[in-house]
């Protein structure tokens, strides 16, 4: 495991993790979405024409406050399965996730509402994570200059289908950063928009993890990693692999992927 010189204050220990999908393969039909629902989410349920898939087999590790945690892996590899199953919206097969704190999962595909301006959503947004509206409202410009949207035009006060993907996640980034975590999950939203935007994504991580909060990123995008974390965990098929110094473990992916 790698060395924390935060103070040893673990904030997420996963220990054992199994995480099992059970995928309807039978025929479409009248009703067949709500019997596909029920399969799949029903523990123990299987039966003829439902698939197994094991997702995650079996990962142990504990994560400490103050760290900034790289999640790296080929695709499929069941990294956005492992922050949602610590996030809590999805149940373990098998063994425990413990927090300390509320976990919070930001993905460029978090749900914010289409047909509402960007100004509705940042107060949305905000108040799903516990903000007040006073805060938000002190928050506000801060949140809109950060994700640069309206640097080209009055983009806030449009709907957000007229915004292009990475305006969106920018955004979103943006909202989730206003805030300080406890435990911070970023599936791939630095993976978006331009350079400048990256390094002040960055810094904001850095910010984020000086209040004595962890910061998980998953991300394709090795220069961020290297830039962000000082811990890299590598899953593949399910499996942990390495958990260590992240120029090591990325390295170690680095060799093993080219």
């Amino acid at each position: 495991m790698a060395e924390n010189n935060q103070g040893h204050i673990p904030t997420v220990i996963a220990d054992d993790v199994h995480i099992v999908y059970r995928v309807n393969t039978g025929s479409s039909g009248k009703g067949s979405a709500t019997a596909a629902l029920s399969k799949i989410m029903r523990r123990g349920g299987d039966g003829p024409g439902v698939r197994r898939v094991h997702a995650v087999r079996g990962v142990t590790f504990t994560a400490y406050r103050g760290e900034a945690i790289g999640v790296i892996g080929s695709n499929g590899s069941g990294k956005s399965t492992l922050l949602r199953a610590i996030a809590g919206l999805l149940p373990c097969e098998s063994g425990k996730v413990y927090t300390d704190g509320q976990p919070s999962l930001l993905g460029v595909n978090a749900a914010l509402m289409n047909d509402l301006t960007g100004e509705r959503n940042v107060v949305l947004g905000g108040l799903a994570m516990g903000m007040t509206r006073a805060q938000i409202q002190e928050r506000y410009q801060d949140i809109v200059d950060f994700s640069g949207i309206n640097e080209k035009g009055d983009f806030i006060s449009l709907p957000m289908r007229t915004y292009s993907s990475g305006m969106a996640a920018r955004l979103r980034f943006s909202i989730a950063a206003a805030k300080d975590h406890d435990v911070l999950m970023i599936d791939e939203a630095l993976a978006t928009g331009d350079r400048k935007f990256q390094v002040r994504s960055e810094a904001r991580i850095r910010e984020l993890r000086k209040t004595a909060g962890t910061v998980f990123l998953v991300s394709h995008n090795n220069k961020s990693i290297r830039d962000t974390c000082d811990r890299v965990l590598w899953l593949e098929r399910g499996e942990l692999l390495m958990d260590g110094p992240t120029e090591e473990v990325v390295s170690a992916y680095e060799k093993a992927t080219s």
